[in-house]
């Protein structure tokens, strides 16, 4: 398979994101993204869940596949996230999740962890068939490391008797190494849930240095700063090709991978993300001499 094929399949399935608020200065997704295009609705802490219900309707009936967030330490009751899960199910049909822990300091209600939530059986039975769940190839901000093998080793262990079919989902990193030489220490572990990579859509470095601040991504700030050969080029549009070049050819080559797919996260906005990513599906790309590659769009 040509290094060009190697891209363009590992990012066939590549699903993107939007919150609520940003989804809703969006007129119509049919403009910006392709039909059944999976987009993920992120939950923000204090945010109403009615606003994440809206917009996987709207997702919906635009013909895309949207997966709503849930995350644990926001939640405050059993019975709180019964009638949630319960009203998005049946007013919008939805069968894929993603649960997280959730980056929040003291949770707002009885709920620590988000195997908390898996064990109540909620997302069996309202007809969730698909969950993804957090993964941290540069380890979590909140959470031990010790504490962060222990809970993929139960939510391995719990998949096999769930009817539902559990994957990793993580946040966004720079390099590939690091998220190569995870993979197969969580493997060696017993993992058997396939990942989905988070990558960071387009943006100014300024704006990736400000999100993975908030995001506590310590390793991928070094990077950053590592690549910033002047102050120009700090301010430039920033493509993660290399990245996605060095993945493809991980998951191309090696038949031990547990990368399935991407996930891009439209750092620069939804648009431009989505131009990029169709752009780069189709084969729109130059191939660098020794790394990356140069992609050809145009933002509608």
């Amino acid at each position: 398979m040509s290094d060009t094929a190697q891209i363009t399949d590992f990012m066939s399935t590549c699903t993107l994101e939007i919150t609520p608020g940003g989804a809703a200065k969006i007129d119509d997704f049919k403009a910006i993204l392709r039909d059944g295009q999976i987009v993920y609705v992120t939950f923000l802490p204090g945010s109403d869940f009615r606003d994440t219900v809206t917009t996987v309707k709207r997702l919906k009936d635009d013909g895309m596949r949207p997966v709503p967030h849930f995350a644990a330490r926001s939640i405050p009751t059993k019975a709180f996230f019964e009638e949630n899960l319960k009203m998005l199910t049946e007013e919008t049909g939805v069968e894929e999740a993603l649960l997280i822990g959730g980056g929040v300091d003291n949770p707002v209600g009885e709920f620590t962890e988000s195997m908390q939530i898996i064990r109540l059986g909620l997302f069996e039975k309202y007809g969730i068939k698909h969950l993804g769940i957090a993964g941290h190839p540069e380890g979590s901000p909140d959470i031990a490391q010790g504490d962060v093998d222990r809970a993929l080793a139960e939510k391995n262990a719990y998949s096999k008797d769930s009817p539902i079919d559990f994957y990793i989902a993580t946040q966004f990193c720079f390099e590939a190494q690091p998220i190569i030489e995870w993979d197969k220490s969580i493997q060696a572990q017993g993992n058997e849930l396939p990942i989905h990579i988070g990558i960071p859509g387009l943006a100014t470095i300024k704006t990736l240095l400000k999100h993975a601040q908030a995001c506590g991504i310590g390793n991928s700030m070094r990077f950053l700063t590592k690549q910033a050969a002047n102050i120009a080029k700090l301010m430039t549009v920033s493509e993660p090709d290399k990245l996605v070049r060095d993945l493809a050819a991980y998951k191309a080559t090696d038949p031990n991978c547990g990368i399935s797919q991407c996930h891009l996260y439209p750092l620069g906005g939804l648009k431009k993300s989505a131009a990029w990513l169709y752009a780069v599906q189709d084969g729109k790309i130059e191939l660098g001499k020794k790394a990356g590659f140069k992609t050809s769009f145009e933002v509608s």
